[in-house]
């Protein structure tokens, strides 16, 4: 258990034991909790006295699968407050694997200046001068690093979004297939480790010092129940390998929660041409691949690679959140222009749900028609180039309307709603308003519990039962967030057993007891730090508040509104 400690500005690398405070914990809970322990929440995020974590989850490294899930943290340059943001690949299982628990970025290098961070296969971590590396997209860059340090590694990276310091700019980390196609890509903490003149760090892949399991073999048993378990669930074991999460697209269009045409309407009529059924059709007719194994561990293959007519290959994964946002959301039904926005995204460094909304309001303000593709991959170019408008795009949707003065702006504490409108699944409205880290739907994904077709019991129009399944789930993806299961291997924790795996294999690996009393004081733990932290950043009840469209236009077909009064999301976390 060791940390690396990187200060940018004394170009120093220090490892270290973990210190006493961070011991036993992983992913969301260590980078949370070290952010509010150790950066003033006042300070600013593009600054030195930021500081950026990333730390693998707790079960990284593991034999439990579905476990290569990284959690990046920081003081968020979008949303002003804390922010965690989640990737795969495999960088956490390379990170794991070398018994590193954390790589802590302090400071900032000079102007200018330019760095990677390699650590190798012994976990020795060193600097390295990157200033030709300046400016480069992230396929290219590498492209670049594999040539000079070799094919077997983890790389994680920024790309020109990052080096502009841009508020919706990524951080991209590779695959199996060593593109850097997976994506830290909420709360611009690309703009944070630009700020800090780190281009990329690199991980070896061939590490053995992983921390060693105090029963080995109470968790394998325990891992091999729970991967059972995810192989049998239809979703994860049927759905996801034929559709990814594109699965989605059509189930959440039909039940009138998928926002087009920035949020006007809830259903989208191109809908059936960007579905998860379309896409993998035009995947298998064109020989690219569909089941494909993007991360590290995984027993899902829910990831794919989409190629153009020619067979050649165009993005990895596309998704369902991207399907929406770079499709429905700006009236958009060409798959393949999706795709290719898609790729724009992952190699300039910029989240595709943040920059697909931007350029929804964008289009909402009469710049560009709603519908045109050509238009919207005209404009994700103008942030690579670094134009004036660019830049305003690459800041995110909350910055587009201030710039054309649009009030129609979908965003909470700055960052943009994901792809189920909260007017259609109340229960959304909670997790958009209150998670402390602003629009985001994996922090509170409560939309089985409010869809009959997903087996919901509650009343998706009523709040009947909304705050209460939102704080509730929340708890829970913050412990899931930090043991750094994948959300999508949630199926092998969704049944009494399932979890009380979970519970066994947290003992197994630590060496005490863990209970269901101990989980969800995992994910108190969690978001107690991150609303001390957004506190002291200067947040009040009125930031869990979300903005007036939502309340005052209702959305087609079912033409409802949000009725989640403002003082009940404020009693969410009155734990």
């Amino acid at each position: 258990m060791k940390f690396i400690r990187v200060h940018m500005s004394e170009k120093t690398v220090v490892t270290e034991t973990v210190p006493d405070a961070y011991r036993g914990i992983g992913g969301r809970a260590l980078t949370s909790s070290y952010i509010n322990d150790h950066v003033p929440a006042d300070c600013d995020p593009l600054g030195a006295d930021n500081v950026l974590v990333f730390a693998p989850g707790y079960f990284s490294g593991t034999p439990l699968i579905n476990t290569s899930r990284l959690s990046v943290g920081a003081k968020s340059p979008l949303t002003g407050g804390i922010k965690e943001s989640n990737v795969g690949g495999t960088v956490a299982a390379s990170l794991a694997s070398l018994g590193i628990t954390a790589v802590v970025v302090e400071g900032m290098a000079a102007a200018g200046q330019c760095r990677v961070l390699e650590i190798d296969e012994a976990g020795n971590a060193r600097l390295l001068d990157a200033s030709d590396c300046q400016g480069m997209r992230t396929y290219a860059l590498v492209e670049k690093l594999k040539a000079a340090h070799g094919e077997n590694n983890s790389i994680t990276c920024i790309g020109p979004a990052g080096e502009m310091q841009l508020a919706a700019a990524s951080i991209q980390t590779t695959d199996l297939d060593g593109r850097p196609c997976r994506a830290a890509g909420r709360g611009g903490l690309g703009a944070v480790m630009g700020s800090k003149g780190l281009k990329a760090i690199i991980v070896r892949r061939s590490g053995k010092l992983a921390d060693p399991l105090d029963d080995p073999d109470a968790f394998k048993a325990a891992a091999r129940e729970y991967a059972k378990a995810v192989k049998a669930d239809e979703f994860s074991g049927e759905i996801l390998p034929a559709l990814g999460s594109a699965a989605l697209v059509a189930p959440i269009n039909e039940a009138g929660a998928f926002p087009t045409r920035n949020a006007r309407e809830g259903q989208f009529e191109g809908a059936d041409r960007i579905s998860g059924e379309t896409m993998a059709r035009i995947i298998r007719e064109r020989g690219g691949k569909n089941a494909h194994k993007g991360c590290a561990g995984c027993i899902i293959d829910c990831s794919n690679e989409y190629v153009d007519p020619d067979g050649r290959f165009v993005t990895s994964s596309l998704e369902y959140e991207t399907i929406w946002s770079m499709g429905g959301m700006i009236g958009n039904d060409d798959l393949d222009a999706i795709a290719r926005l898609d790729h724009l995204c992952d190699d300039i460094g910029l989240d595709t749900i943040s920059t697909g909304v931007a350029v929804a309001v964008a289009m909402d303000a009469g710049y560009r028609s709603f519908g045109d593709a050509r238009a919207a991959i005209e404009m994700v170019e103008e942030v690579a180039a670094g134009s004036a408008f660019g830049r305003i795009l690459g800041n995110g949707p909350a910055a587009v309307g201030r710039h054309f003065n649009h009030t129609r702006v979908p965003v909470m504490k700055g960052q943009s709603m994901a792809a189920y409108d909260p007017r259609a699944i109340q229960g959304m409205a909670v997790t958009y308003a209150t998670s402390p880290m602003g629009g985001d739907h994996t922090a509170g994904w409560v939309v089985d519990q409010n869809l009959e077709s997903f087996g919901g019991t509650l009343d998706r129009f009523s709040a009947d039962g909304q705050v209460a399944a939102s704080r509730d789930t929340q708890i829970h993806m913050a412990a899931v967030d930090s043991v750094g299961i994948c959300d999508f291997a949630q199926s092998g924790l969704a049944s009494p057993e399932g979890i009380a795996n979970v519970y066994r294999m947290v003992a197994a690996k630590s060496g005490n007891p863990f209970t269901e009393q101990s989980w969800r004081e995992l994910g108190l733990r969690v978001l107690r730090a991150e609303r001390d932290f957004n506190r002291r950043a200067g947040f009040t009840p009125a930031d869990d508040h979300l903005p007036r469209m939502f309340y005052e236009e209702p959305l087609p077909p079912h033409n409802k509104v949000v009725v989640i009064s403002d003082a009940a999301m404020e009693k969410t976390f009155d734990f």
